[in-house]
């Protein structure tokens, strides 16, 4: 979902650059590659019912639908060109269909068994709670991107209808997370090690939401009357400056806190993935504010960003090479299954960075 981030964004930007959208599709190839890939490691591990149990790793439980629905958007905005607009729609709606399933029963299943079947200290809260509650978004941002396709009347009405409830679902569930996050951050110890990664995934929940008001009010007209059409429009402008607003907050906090982890000594994990996909919801969400205001500000607030997100992705892709390769060499003994272990804050350990789990999506 990163590198395919990296790639959708860059067909939102404001301002166009030569090269850019072929440079995207070949990061979409890509990242479709990655997907299968990790998708066939991770059903031959059989390790569901073992991720599933642990009350750290079922967070990441959401990193798999938003990897599929990523991907399958970026076949329609890039693939198209590859593989045609036909085999483009038929490719998003199945990876559509099957994110938004997955995604939806990850942000009902995992609060669930959060309430029914784990117990948390009060400094337990951290970023990776907002995993599961955030996909339901990420399919409203994108299945916006196929109203236009559905049938004209009752199923495109619903398609659209159906993607502003999944928007309100998972942004209020993001704001109550969130809440919890910031209660965490000034009642107990800062967040340290690489945990702190993940405090960038409140900025993507954010900037998620204000990319699905936008795409939202883009092709409403076509099927809502205008009355409810104009009040989308409305609603995208000014709800998303004012949820861009504090997603700047949440940015400025996040900043904050990496640079205080990083001049202790922040030792690389997979959860530096948390820097990207937040980072290129931001992107989009700015390309957005700035398509339908025109303004400069916002315009080159994307182009900037974008630029620090491609420099991001080329840092942490390469760490994640280097780990990859080292991990190959230093095979685990079989039948040994690992877990990753927590610390007394909730978060996880340096030693995260050495196990394989739910974050591969994340790539």
């Amino acid at each position: 979902m990163g590198t395919g981030i990296v790639a959708n964004a860059a067909v939102t930007l404001p301002r166009s650059f030569d090269g850019l959208r072929t440079a995207a599709t070949v990061v979409w190839l890509g990242a479709a590659l990655l997907l299968m890939l990790l998708a066939v490691r991770y059903l031959r591990q059989r390790t569901l019912r073992v991720h599933a149990a642990d009350p750290m790793v079922v967070q990441f439980f959401g990193a798999p639908p938003m990897a599929l629905l990523t991907v399958g958007a970026g076949a329609l905005l890039l693939g198209r060109r590859v593989i045609g607009l036909e085999g483009a729609l038929a490719v998003d709606w199945v990876l559509w269909s099957l994110g938004t399933v997955l995604g939806l029963v990850a942000a009902c299943a995992v609060p669930y068994r959060m309430v029914t079947r784990h117990r948390f200290a009060p400094d337990a809260a951290f970023g990776g709670w907002l995993m599961p509650v955030v996909p339901p978004m990420v399919s409203a941002a994108t299945g916006a991107l196929l109203v236009p396709y559905a049938p004209t009347g009752q199923l495109r009405l619903a398609l659209l209808l159906g993607c502003y409830a999944m928007l309100g679902l998972g942004l209020v569930a993001a704001l109550l997370v969130l809440a919890m996050i910031y209660s965490r951050l000034v009642h107990h110890d800062a967040p340290t090690g690489t945990v702190v990664p993940t405090v960038w995934i409140g900025l993507g929940a954010l900037g998620q939401s204000v990319t699905a008001l936008g795409a939202l009010a883009v092709v409403a007209p076509s099927a809502l009357p205008a009355p409810y059409a104009r009040g989308t429009a409305v609603f995208a402008l000014l709800g998303g400056i004012v949820v861009w607003g504090f997603a700047m907050l949440w940015l400025a906090l996040a900043i904050g806190l990496t640079v205080r982890t990083v001049r202790a000594g922040l030792p690389f994990a997979p959860t530096w993935w948390s820097f990207i996909f937040p980072v290129g919801a931001c992107v989009t969400a700015t390309g957005a504010l700035a398509a339908r205001t025109g303004s400069e500000p916002f315009i080159w607030t994307a182009v900037v960003l974008y630029a620090l997100l491609v420099i991001a992705w080329v840092v942490v892709a390469g760490h994640s090479l280097r780990h990859a390769a080292k991990h190959v060499r230093r095979r685990p003994v079989a039948g040994h299954e690992r877990r990753w272990p927590v610390d007394r804050q909730g978060g996880l350990r340096s030693e995260a960075g050495s196990r394989r789990g739910m974050n591969n999506s994340c790539h």
